[in-house]
């Protein structure tokens, strides 16, 4: 009997090691393992936003709905010339841009898988300027480019896996437990992508990558320094949940002025 569970055990993890597709995250170059399919991701995706959309007003200032259009636009186009220069071309139809401002007084801002942006009212008094606006954006795109969403729901598919192989130990032969995790696991993700809560390893990526798709955009990533300086003093009191998991102010802001030497590499104003 020992033996058998062992040969099971076995044959589970190295299933499981093959299973999804490995990808190159832009720009790190880290390899990532993905269980889930875009399509399953941009469904639900689209799904959350919408309803979303629904329930939220749009703002009516039209300069600060223009600028978020805008500095939405530039760093889109730094995405898409990214992705066809280095070879990632077939990732670009996953892209259908939406940029809105929302009434909302919460210092928040977030782009779903798909490039579904929203940046709410609240947070232009702490970026102060189209700046700034670019590096918190860039922030939140670089989640979507990094496909952090589909890597947080495999991580939550290899979990269903080991939950499942618990309970077939017994009755092995015939069990699907790929299709049946990754099944279970997309309908029941009932968590709003608006709230999605990452990792600080997945923290930290998206501001080494948003930083240079600033920079690639036209905007200069030094002034990331003074944004995340603001975002520090109000930080404690000002009940955001902007940048969710997050390293410390600190930790943050000392990560991005070792990184601003290779970011202005990419910055042309």
């Amino acid at each position: 009997m020992i033996r058998k569970l062992k040969l099971f055990l076995l044959i589970f993890v190295v299933a499981l090691a093959s299973c999804g597709t490995t990808r190159t995250v832009p720009i790190t170059g880290r390899k990532q393992n993905l269980m889930v399919s875009d399509e399953q991701v941009l469904a639900l995706s689209q799904q959350e936003y919408t309803k979303y959309m629904q329930s939220a007003k749009k703002s009516t200032d039209q300069k600060n709905t223009e600028m978020v259009q805008r500095v939405g636009r530039k760093l889109a186009t730094a995405v898409e010339n990214y992705l066809r220069q280095n070879g990632m071309a077939q990732e670009l139809s996953q892209y259908q841009w939406e940029f809105n401002l929302v009434q909302d007084k919460s210092v928040n801002a977030f782009c779903m898988p798909g490039g579904k942006i929203v940046v709410y009212e609240g947070l232009l008094p702490v970026t102060q300027n189209e700046t700034s606006l670019a590096i918190v954006l860039g922030h939140e795109i670089a989640h979507a480019v990094a496909k952090h969403s589909a890597e947080q729901m495999s991580k939550q598919v290899k979990q269903q896996y080991g939950t499942q192989a618990i309970g077939v130990i017994g009755a092995v032969a015939g069990v699907d437990a790929n299709i049946t995790s990754i099944a279970q696991v997309v309908a029941q993700s009932g968590f709003s992508f608006a709230n999605l809560k990452y990792s600080r390893n997945h923290e930290t990526e998206a501001d080494y990558i948003g930083l240079i798709l600033a920079a690639m955009a036209g905007y200069n990533p030094q002034e990331a320094v003074s944004f995340w300086q603001r975002m520090a003093q109000m930080n404690g009191n000002s009940g955001s949940d902007i940048f969710s998991d997050h390293p410390s102010d600190e930790k943050r802001i000392a990560n991005i002025q070792q990184w601003i030497p290779e970011a202005m590499k990419y910055y042309k104003k």
